[in-house]
């Protein structure tokens, strides 16, 4: 691990510049020799949580541990541009494999461009972004969504889920982008892209419903499928039912469980709908999760105030609260890849009959 001063500003009321420090440097305390960076200390680790800690680590002023983090997906990256879904250490945990979790890669590699203007390192790993996206890709169905997941036999799942298909949706926006600095054209994926960004904007119909989950409420925002008046709209309609006042956002909202990162996206998702005043309050309820280490506890559960999981820290959890601080500090380069400042407008491609068009 390297030494180094953390190149994040603080966000007053939130968190000073030494505490984001801290938190950078807890995350790359965490970072295994080959690069892989797990859930803690013992834990398993996932591409797609492996790459926003890498995201993290980049604008924190670790680049070098970023770019260990992208060598080591380069490493373990499977044959058909897929990965597992949990590794530990060497081991594979689990041999799902994901979609949304494949694609991710896009979209750290192109923050870390935007951020370090290292397109050598991106133009490294351009093969392994190509052929992830490559593989997502194979399962686009005939409606534009994507499906979520092949199981350990291999077989497709036979639905799409609102949330993953959201994160593609910005992950293949990023790979376009990557394309177009590396000099190379990938006109299909931006055409899926446009089916696929329609899909979520107008179909929410078309996924698996999941509607107490707060990453379907405010994910086809985040990802920049839906947007202005229509975005606000539905972030205000899900707004008591999945945010408790001044204590954060709820995973589930069936529960009264807040969970940081869920709140730390959410505040990404206010920044890129232009509600900064909201997201800037809404990131200082993360603080009732901060330790005195930099990490954050995964989840508090209320009235009792306890941790579930039980004394639980997440490197995934501290990522997404560095990313909104970066968000709304503009500390970075790379600060505005989720207001969607660095990618180009969307395409919205409606399916042959679709009744609501453009």
């Amino acid at each position: 691990m390297s030494s180094t001063t953390s190149e994040l500003s603080g966000v007053p009321g939130v968190a000073s510049s030494e505490e984001l420090a801290d938190t950078a440097n807890y995350l790359a305390s965490l970072q295994l020799p080959s690069g892989q960076i797990p859930w803690f200390t013992g834990g398993h680790c996932d591409p797609w949580n492996h790459v926003e800690v890498a995201m993290a680590l980049t604008i924190s002023g670790y680049a070098r541990e970023a770019r260990a983090a992208y060598r080591w997906l380069g490493d373990t990256q499977l044959g058909d541009g897929s990965w597992f879904n949990y590794y530990v250490g060497d081991r594979v945990k689990d041999t799902r494999l994901d979609t949304n979790v494949c694609a991710y890669i896009a979209t750290g590699l192109y923050h870390y461009v935007l951020a370090t203007e290292d397109v050598d390192f991106a133009a490294e790993l351009w093969p392994t972004v190509e052929r992830a996206l490559e593989f997502v890709l194979r399962w686009q169905l005939d409606d534009g969504t994507i499906r979520w997941s092949l199981d350990a036999q291999g077989r497709p799942e036979s639905y799409a889920l609102l949330t993953g298909s959201s994160s593609i949706f910005h992950s293949l926006r990023c790979g376009v982008a990557l394309a177009e600095r590396l000099d190379r054209a990938k006109p299909e994926w931006e055409l899926a892209a446009g089916r696929l960004g329609h899909a979520v904007a107008r179909h929410p119909g078309a996924f698996a419903p999941k509607n107490e989950f707060a990453m379907d409420w405010y994910y086809p925002m985040f990802c920049g499928a839906l947007r202005g008046d229509a975005g606000v709209k539905r972030l205000d309609d899900g707004w008591e039912r999945h945010v408790m006042d001044e204590l954060g956002v709820r995973c589930v909202s069936t529960n009264d469980w807040v969970t940081a990162a869920e709140t730390a996206e959410c505040v990404l998702t206010l920044d890129a709908l232009g509600l900064t005043s909201r997201a800037l309050d809404l990131l200082g309820c993360t603080r009732l999760h901060r330790r005195d280490d930099g990490a954050y506890w995964t989840g508090v559960v209320y009235p009792t105030r306890t941790t579930f999981p039980d004394r639980e820290t997440t490197s995934y959890t501290a990522a997404a609260v560095l990313l909104a601080a970066d968000a709304l500090s503009s500390s970075s380069k790379a600060a505005g890849i989720f207001r969607h400042d660095e990618l180009a407008t969307p395409v919205d491609l409606a399916e042959p009959g679709c009744p609501l068009g453009r």
